[in-house]
């Protein structure tokens, strides 16, 4: 799997050719080897992409993302055969233990809460509110705090007057963000024999990747550290490079310096092992660093 996340963000036309990704726009042609790829995010409407630049990506496990003409990300491409999927594994997903499940979603909600507890530490705003709330959990969230919790956390990080529903720049980033984190969960639950459509908690039919909708929740508050350091008034290319390359922060999980693009894969892989009884406990602890970075991403284009 490889390490570098290119965007294409003007008019372009990508193809294939000898393990290359080849991109010519106006300024010139870039290639990029596919073994260095790991995510190629196409945010304009204005590319052209051919068909067997994309059976190689899909086939060397390259996540790639669409956007929208108002640059919302929109889908992205699926591997019908992952090279990792097992009918045994498959099997065993359809039969996870419910109480096993219910006490994952717990754990979920709690690291989601106290993240983002910790973001507003960071940022010197008053927390207790949020602190009392996380009391409250109980077994399979079943009082719904993640929802009461995010309905104070969003106002008191962004402005008293904020509200996810609203139709504005900073909601605009928030989505892109999430869906760049949720893209890079699916392919690991897809690179590890799994499918995304059986979820924990989320279990909507309109969702094909409901199981990755629960696993990503612990890592949203990573991307409203970074977006509450950030002044803009339109979701522009350097917001979406940062938000791209915010999987190349570094931060500590379970006791251990890693980068996010590695954390999302070893909690994923820890989330199924717990899941299918190959361990007996998960933990899922991150700590995020007082220094928010502001660097653009490598390899956009």
């Amino acid at each position: 799997m490889g390490w570098r996340s290119v965007v294409v963000s003007q008019h372009a036309k990508m193809s294939y050719s000898s393990r290359n990704m080849i991109v010519q726009t106006m300024d010139g042609i870039n290639q990029v080897p596919i073994e260095d790829i790991d995510l190629l995010l196409v945010s304009t409407t204005q590319a052209v992409i051919t068909t067997a630049l994309i059976s190689e990506l899909v086939k060397s496990q390259v996540k790639i993302i669409f956007t929208d003409n108002a640059s919302e990300p929109v889908c992205e491409a699926v591997g019908y055969y992952p090279n990792n999927r097992d009918v045994d594994l498959i099997k065993k997903q359809f039969k996870w233990d419910a109480k096993r499940q219910q006490l994952l979603w717990t754990k979920i909600v709690a690291s989601k809460i106290v993240n983002q507890i910790n973001v507003l530490s960071i940022y010197g705003v008053e927390n207790a509110d949020l602190i009392a709330e996380l009391d409250k959990l109980e077994v399979d969230d079943v009082t719904n705090r993640e929802a009461v919790v995010a309905r104070k956390y969003f106002p008191l990080l962004f402005d008293n007057k904020f509200s996810r529903r609203d139709f504005s720049p900073v909601n605009a980033a928030l989505n892109y963000g999430y869906s760049i984190l949720l893209s890079n969960v699916n392919r690991e639950i897809v690179s590890n024999g799994y499918l995304t459509y059986l979820g924990i908690h989320h279990h909507s039919n309109d969702n094909q990747f409901n199981l990755g909708s629960d696993l990503m929740e612990p890592f949203r508050p990573v991307i409203d550290y970074w977006l509450a350091n950030q002044n803009f008034k339109e979701l522009t290319p350097d917001v979406k490079f940062g938000l791209v390359d915010l999987l190349n922060l570094e931060m500590t999980f379970n006791g251990k310096e890693m980068l996010f693009r590695n954390i999302i894969s070893e909690h994923v892989r820890n989330c199924l092992k717990y899941l299918s009884g190959e361990t007996d406990g998960i933990q899922i602890e991150v700590e995020l660093k007082n220094e928010v970075p502001n660097n653009a991403i490598n390899g956009n284009v």
